[in-house]
């Protein structure tokens, strides 16, 4: 069973940087493609950020763009979302998700990790 582990979440101020790690275990990890989610207070879950098999494509919600970036390491079984000059828009809990194709819908899904921005 594939199990998704995030990590790397905290308080920083507006303007900081984090990096959110997720490690995927249960399965091939290069056989699936990834993506980061968020849901802020009293808000939807919504869509991050993906990436595919083998690193590419990438795709990002508009408000991120310039600002994020997702990659993958097939080697370490991970997947990172590196954050730059983040806002307080940005608060949420973001969890990973891993589908077996781009098409699919995602299957599985980490518990999430605490990003908090303040201005």
């Amino acid at each position: 069973q594939v199990q998704l582990v995030e990590s790397g979440g905290g308080s920083v101020q507006a303007g900081d940087s984090l990096r959110l790690s997720c490690v995927f275990s249960g399965g091939t990890f290069g056989h699936y493609a990834m993506g980061w989610f968020r849901q802020g207070p009293g808000k939807e879950r919504e869509f991050v950020a993906s990436v595919g098999w083998t690193g590419s494509p990438t795709y990002y919600r508009d408000s991120v763009k310039g600002r994020f970036a997702i990659s993958r390491d097939n080697a370490e079984n991970t997947v990172y979302l590196q954050m730059n000059s983040l806002i307080s828009e940005d608060t949420a809990v973001y969890s990973c998700a891993a589908r077996r194709h781009e098409w699919d819908d995602y299957d599985y899904w980490g518990q999430g990790t605490q990003v908090t921005v303040s201005s």
